[in-house]
């Protein structure tokens, strides 16, 4: 499909629609499910290792988007890195000509460990810090911090999350350096 780059292990669903595959990178161990659309603008796509995405999950916009390493998507997330302005004072169309409106542009991150729940819109210029986990059908338009759970729309904090998953992680370490021993 002419990605930037493909892992091992990359299991892509051939009912999912990918653009710009040029600007693609994915790592290793990597599902993206049915209906995903995953659209890389200018800045590109990056996706890490152990990386899930479900059904019907988008990442689209010019601004870069990364996802690192152990995200999970679930089903209908949006990851928006560029949008229109609705206002009034422009028109809001990618048919339009490009003066008669005023698209914003910034990149998206995600930390490692990151589970955004079903449903929810991430919107541009946004960084889920590590750890981070967002409720089904919450809307992010503000940074999240490390390791804490968010919910609502607008998402805010609710309460810390366990760090427990840091421990299965070396565990993965260990078992991938001895398979390779």
């Amino acid at each position: 499909m002419g990605f930037k780059s493909i892992g091992d292990r990359v299991l892509l669903s051939d009912r999912a629609s990918f653009y710009g595959c040029s600007r693609i990178s994915i790592a290793n161990d990597v599902r993206i499910d049915d209906f995903c659309v995953i659209s890389a603008g200018e800045r590109g796509i990056s996706i890490g290792n152990y990386v899930h995405m479900a059904v019907y999950t988008s990442l689209i916009g010019a601004g870069r988007i990364v996802l690192s390493d152990y995200c999970n998507l679930s089903s209908r997330v949006s990851i928006y890195s560029s949008s229109d302005d609705y206002s009034g004072e422009y028109m809001t169309n990618p048919m339009v000509p490009v003066q008669c409106t005023n698209v914003k542009h910034a990149d998206v991150f995600l930390g490692r460990h990151v589970i955004v729940g079903c449903g929810s819109v991430v919107l541009p210029g946004v960084t889920l810090e590590d750890g981070v986990a967002v409720g089904a059908l919450s809307l992010i338009v503000n940074s999240c911090s490390s390791f804490e759970i968010y919910a609502g729309s607008p998402a805010k904090r609710i309460k810390p999350r366990k760090r427990d998953l840091l421990l299965l992680e070396k565990n993965i370490c260990i078992s991938t350096v001895e398979s390779k021993q």
